[in-house]
């Protein structure tokens, strides 16, 4: 199937997205994390385009989509659910199903419970909304800028966390053969951190993260209330969202599937085809 690389004006600003399969499949939207783009989701596509239609934007700021200066852009998580919003219905998807990576989850958690009807299924792959997946271990930086956003906490995440040495480890890490990942990932990421001032907004949205884990028991509660389909494959050894934060999900989702995998934060770099093939037959009876 061939993937289509499109851009779409949304609220007044113009936003990438990859889109393939037929428009007669069901409509599967993938939402990505930080600070990656639709990029990461290229293989997937591929693999899933003969059974859905496939959607992949960019969120402001991220990978092909607009970048404007914060000063101009609000960078906050409703503000990236209320674009991806407006580009679903430029899109005309009525229902969709939602795979939920990283920041994915905080984005995607906002569409589901603004508009639970329209959501089919859930892919949920490192994407945390319980406090156990939150290891002081590495979200310690991340909780000292949220308490104290002062120039100086950012400047640590700045120059720790989006160094191209960073950017590398968030793929790397936990990752069986290292040689089946595509060094374009970190590439890329650094080359789009380089524009002027995404940085800052990058930065804007790590403190606005704070505003999430005060959001798990509204998403909770729309996962008990609603009981979507959901299939939980998540990187075991992924020291940002560790496994610990899988399992939980079961407590409000007690016939959701959990596929643990022996990768790492960005599992779809070595195990997109086993990925593929769970969402298949996890969908195969309902989509």
């Amino acid at each position: 199937m061939t993937t289509h690389y499109r851009k779409a004006t949304i609220a007044g600003l113009e936003i990438f997205y990859r889109e393939a399969g037929s428009p007669a499949n069901p409509a599967f939207l993938l939402l990505h994390g930080f600070p990656a783009s639709s990029f990461m989701f290229r293989h997937l596509i591929e693999l899933l385009a003969g059974q859905f239609h496939v959607i992949a934007p960019d969120y402001p700021g991220f990978g092909h989509s607009e970048a404007p200066p914060p000063a101009r852009f609000s960078y906050t998580f409703d503000h990236l659910a209320d674009i991806v919003e407006g580009l679903t219905e430029h899109l005309g998807l009525g229902r969709y199903g939602l795979y939920l990576q990283d920041f994915g989850g905080p984005v995607g958690f906002r569409l589901a419970t603004r508009h639970p009807e329209r959501v089919a299924f859930l892919v949920i792959q490192n994407a945390n909304a319980y406090e156990e997946g939150l290891p002081d271990s590495f979200w310690a930086p991340l909780r000292a800028l949220w308490a104290d956003p002062s120039a100086a906490s950012r400047e640590a995440i700045r120059s720790g966390g989006m160094s191209d040495a960073a950017l590398e480890w968030n793929y790397l890490h936990g990752v069986k053969d290292p040689d089946r990942v595509d060094p374009d990932n970190w590439l890329l990421q650094s080359a789009l951190l380089g524009r002027p001032g995404s940085k800052d907004a990058m930065l804007d949205l790590l403190y606005d993260y704070r505003t999430n884990p005060g959001r798990y028991p509204r998403w909770q509660e729309y996962l008990r209330e609603r009981q979507p389909p959901a299939l939980i494959t998540w990187g075991a050894n992924d020291e940002i969202f560790p496994e610990a934060g899988a399992h939980p999900y079961r407590q409000d989702l007690p016939n959701a599937e959990i596929v643990i995998l022996d990768s790492g934060h960005f599992a779809l770099e070595d195990h997109a085809d086993v990925i593929a093939r769970h969402i298949s037959r996890f969908t195969a009876t309902f989509s």
